[in-house]
């Protein structure tokens, strides 16, 4: 048995999944990795592409009649939440969610950024979007080519390199009004179907938690393989988007990680953003 599993090249993900994809999980299959946008996963979801994947949690209302949730692998936290960058200097406005008018780059039209920006923006919501790989999105504001950028990942970090100012926080924004963590990605693991047994998840978050945890313990031995997939070479950006990202979440949802989840997809199921989701495919039984 080969387990197909779709990631993507950041940092916080390559740490995570180093021992998984390189058979260093005691009882675990071999893996055959695919690194690839969020976008691109939550579009591979759809069509059942993966084993196991790596995708936005406002992507789930599409995709849980194909797939399980785990409780861990994800990314979910504080203080981690997308951004939405502008060109200049100035102080971020994070309450007043007005963007009418701008055309904005956003890395996805499922993702969970896309999702906040929505919420947050409510009726003052831009005039255009465009999807556009999320590495490409502050040189695309900082040039001029869009009003406005979402951006993901490591451009917390590097934003203000290229001259660009945070306009709203969207996780300050959604910790203040909720007081909970911000869901940003999920690890899903295949239903079965048919004759198709599909993955079991029960394994899958054992293969994935022994995964995490050697990554905690040993965080040196991921390093070469994190450097050599990530989009920002900074060895301080690497680890600070580690540290960020990685925490006692990735290892176990909890309740309050659950809350976060709830909170995010009945918001936006009542907005007419997305479709409910019933709460008993949101966690394992």
């Amino acid at each position: 048995m080969t387990l197909s599993l779709a990631i993507s090249p950041c940092p916080n993900d390559t740490f995570v999944f180093h021992a998984l994809v390189h058979g260093l999980v005691a009882g675990a299959p071999a893996v055959d990795v695919t690194y690839a946008d969020v976008d691109l996963t939550n579009t591979a979801a759809q069509a059942g592409a993966y084993d196991l994947v790596k995708v936005s949690y406002a992507a789930l209302p599409w995709l849980l009649d194909r797939y399980t949730l785990l409780p861990c692998g994800g990314a979910l936290g504080r203080g981690c939440g997308p951004l939405v960058l502008v060109r200049g200097t100035g102080p971020a406005n994070g309450w007043a969610g007005d963007l009418s008018g701008m055309h904005v780059a956003v890395p996805g039209d499922r993702t969970t950024a896309y999702l906040l920006m929505r919420l947050w923006a409510a009726g003052n919501g831009p005039r255009q979007v465009t999807v556009v790989p999320f590495a490409e999105i502050m040189p695309a504001v900082a040039a001029g080519r869009f009003d406005a950028g979402l951006v993901i990942h490591e451009a917390r970090f590097t934003y203000q390199d290229q001259g660009l100012r945070a306009l709203a926080d969207l996780g300050e924004w959604w910790e203040t009004t909720t007081g909970l963590p911000i869901p940003l990605g999920a690890i899903l693991a295949r239903r079965s179907s048919g004759a198709d047994p599909g993955v079991d998840p029960d394994l899958a978050m054992a293969w994935i938690r022994a995964s995490v945890r050697q990554a905690v313990r040993h965080p040196e031995a991921s390093m070469d393989f994190v450097r050599s997939h990530a989009k920002e070479t900074s060895e301080q950006v690497i680890r600070a988007h580690i540290a960020l990202y990685v925490n006692t979440f990735t290892e176990n949802l909890g309740d309050e990680g659950y809350a976060a989840v709830d909170t995010l997809l009945g918001r936006a199921a009542e907005a007419g953003l997305t479709p409910p989701v019933p709460g008993e495919l949101l966690r394992l039984s």
